[in-house]
């Protein structure tokens, strides 16, 4: 792994944090990715595997108590408390389960050791639980990393031009529209096939509850990270004609789940960071983020706003991109919500 080490860089004005909806720069940044490099301490680069791995055996030893706990007391509960105990453990459940799936996430990344096979395995197993093809999702993801922000190129969440957005748009463009298209969005995101083998046993009301139910928010929230790390009202796209990886990796947000940003080990709020160095553990990348934001200045976009206020705001104003009116940078599309 490449390391670090202070140096000077150029100046940029920082953003001012109390205004998140502010664009960010789209002109090409006045510093370079080495110059972010070096500012980072070197051993924010180094991958431990004993370290990794105890995030999985973190991970999956809350898990294995959930499991237990509902397993064996929630059907012991009256009715109307089991009613409710089972949607509790769904998201206590889902919540651990999304973390499991970060750490896959950096297996695939390589970015859990220093060894390649070591890391496919993991990666395998944990994403094989959760029921996501690891090598397409690693090869897939790694295509999203190297095309952020492109119009022509990107996979993972690319606004449509005003002139492509579907006749029932305007339809949708409403409070009630915007709960069906985010409830559409946040629960089909993953196959809806729970009828394994072991249903035989158990019955498939069982595997839900105990397995379907934590997977939907795993979904969930994987679809909704993703959506609003890269979707926001201060984010540019670029056409072919203006994009380049830097500009196209410093176009996405760090966001605050709250206490979830540890349960999630941070995806969510060092994501700009994971966008410039991949390969970075994830237990580095809050003291990356710390080195390299004087450094961004305002190309380093944080917003705070609770997910679930953000999510609705994005919904609402997010709808498509189009480029400024009369503006030479053709190729710099923002968001619009005027249908």
């Amino acid at each position: 792994m490449g390391a670090g080490g202070r140096m000077a860089v150029p100046s940029t004005p920082m953003k001012v944090e109390s205004d998140p909806l502010k664009r960010v720069p789209c002109s090409k940044p006045p510093f370079t990715l080495s110059q972010v490099k070096k500012a980072i301490p070197p051993h924010c680069f180094e991958r431990s595997v004993l370290r990794s791995f105890s995030y999985v055996v973190h991970d999956l030893t809350i898990a294995f108590i959930f499991y237990y706990i509902a397993d064996t007391y929630i059907h012991q509960l009256p009715h109307p408390l089991s009613y409710l105990a089972w949607p509790v453990y769904w998201a206590l459940q889902g919540c651990i389960l999304t973390g499991v799936w970060v750490v896959a996430h950096e297996c695939g990344h390589h970015a859990f050791s220093d060894y390649q096979w070591l890391d496919d395995t993991v990666g395998l197993i944990l994403h094989s639980c959760l029921l996501v093809p690891y090598f397409s999702w690693k090869y897939s993801h790694r295509r999203h990393h190297s095309n952020t922000g492109s119009l022509d190129r990107d996979e993972v969440f690319v606004p449509k031009q005003k002139t492509a957005i579907g006749w029932y748009a305007k339809y949708l463009n409403n409070p009630l529209g915007r709960v069906i298209t985010l409830t559409v969005t946040l629960t089909l995101g993953w196959p809806l096939y729970l009828a394994f083998n072991v249903s035989a046993a158990k019955g498939l009301v069982y595997v839900f509850c105990i397995y379907g139910g934590p997977l939907l928010v795993v979904n969930g929230f994987l679809v909704l990270i993703t959506l609003l790390q890269h979707t926001h009202p201060s984010l540019p796209h670029y056409h072919s004609s203006e994009w380049d990886w830097f500009r196209g990796a410093l176009a996405t947000v760090d966001r605050d789940y709250g206490i979830l940003n540890k349960v999630f080990h941070n995806i969510t709020d060092t994501h700009v960071a994971h966008h410039l160095f991949s390969t970075m553990p994830h237990y580095h990348a809050m003291e990356a983020t710390k080195a390299i934001k004087p450094i961004l200045g305002e190309y380093y976009q944080f917003d705070g706003t609770p997910f679930y206020k953000a999510m609705w705001r994005e919904a609402k104003e997010c709808l498509y991109v189009e480029p400024d009116e009369g503006d030479q940078n053709k190729g710099v599309f923002w968001y619009r919500n005027k249908i």
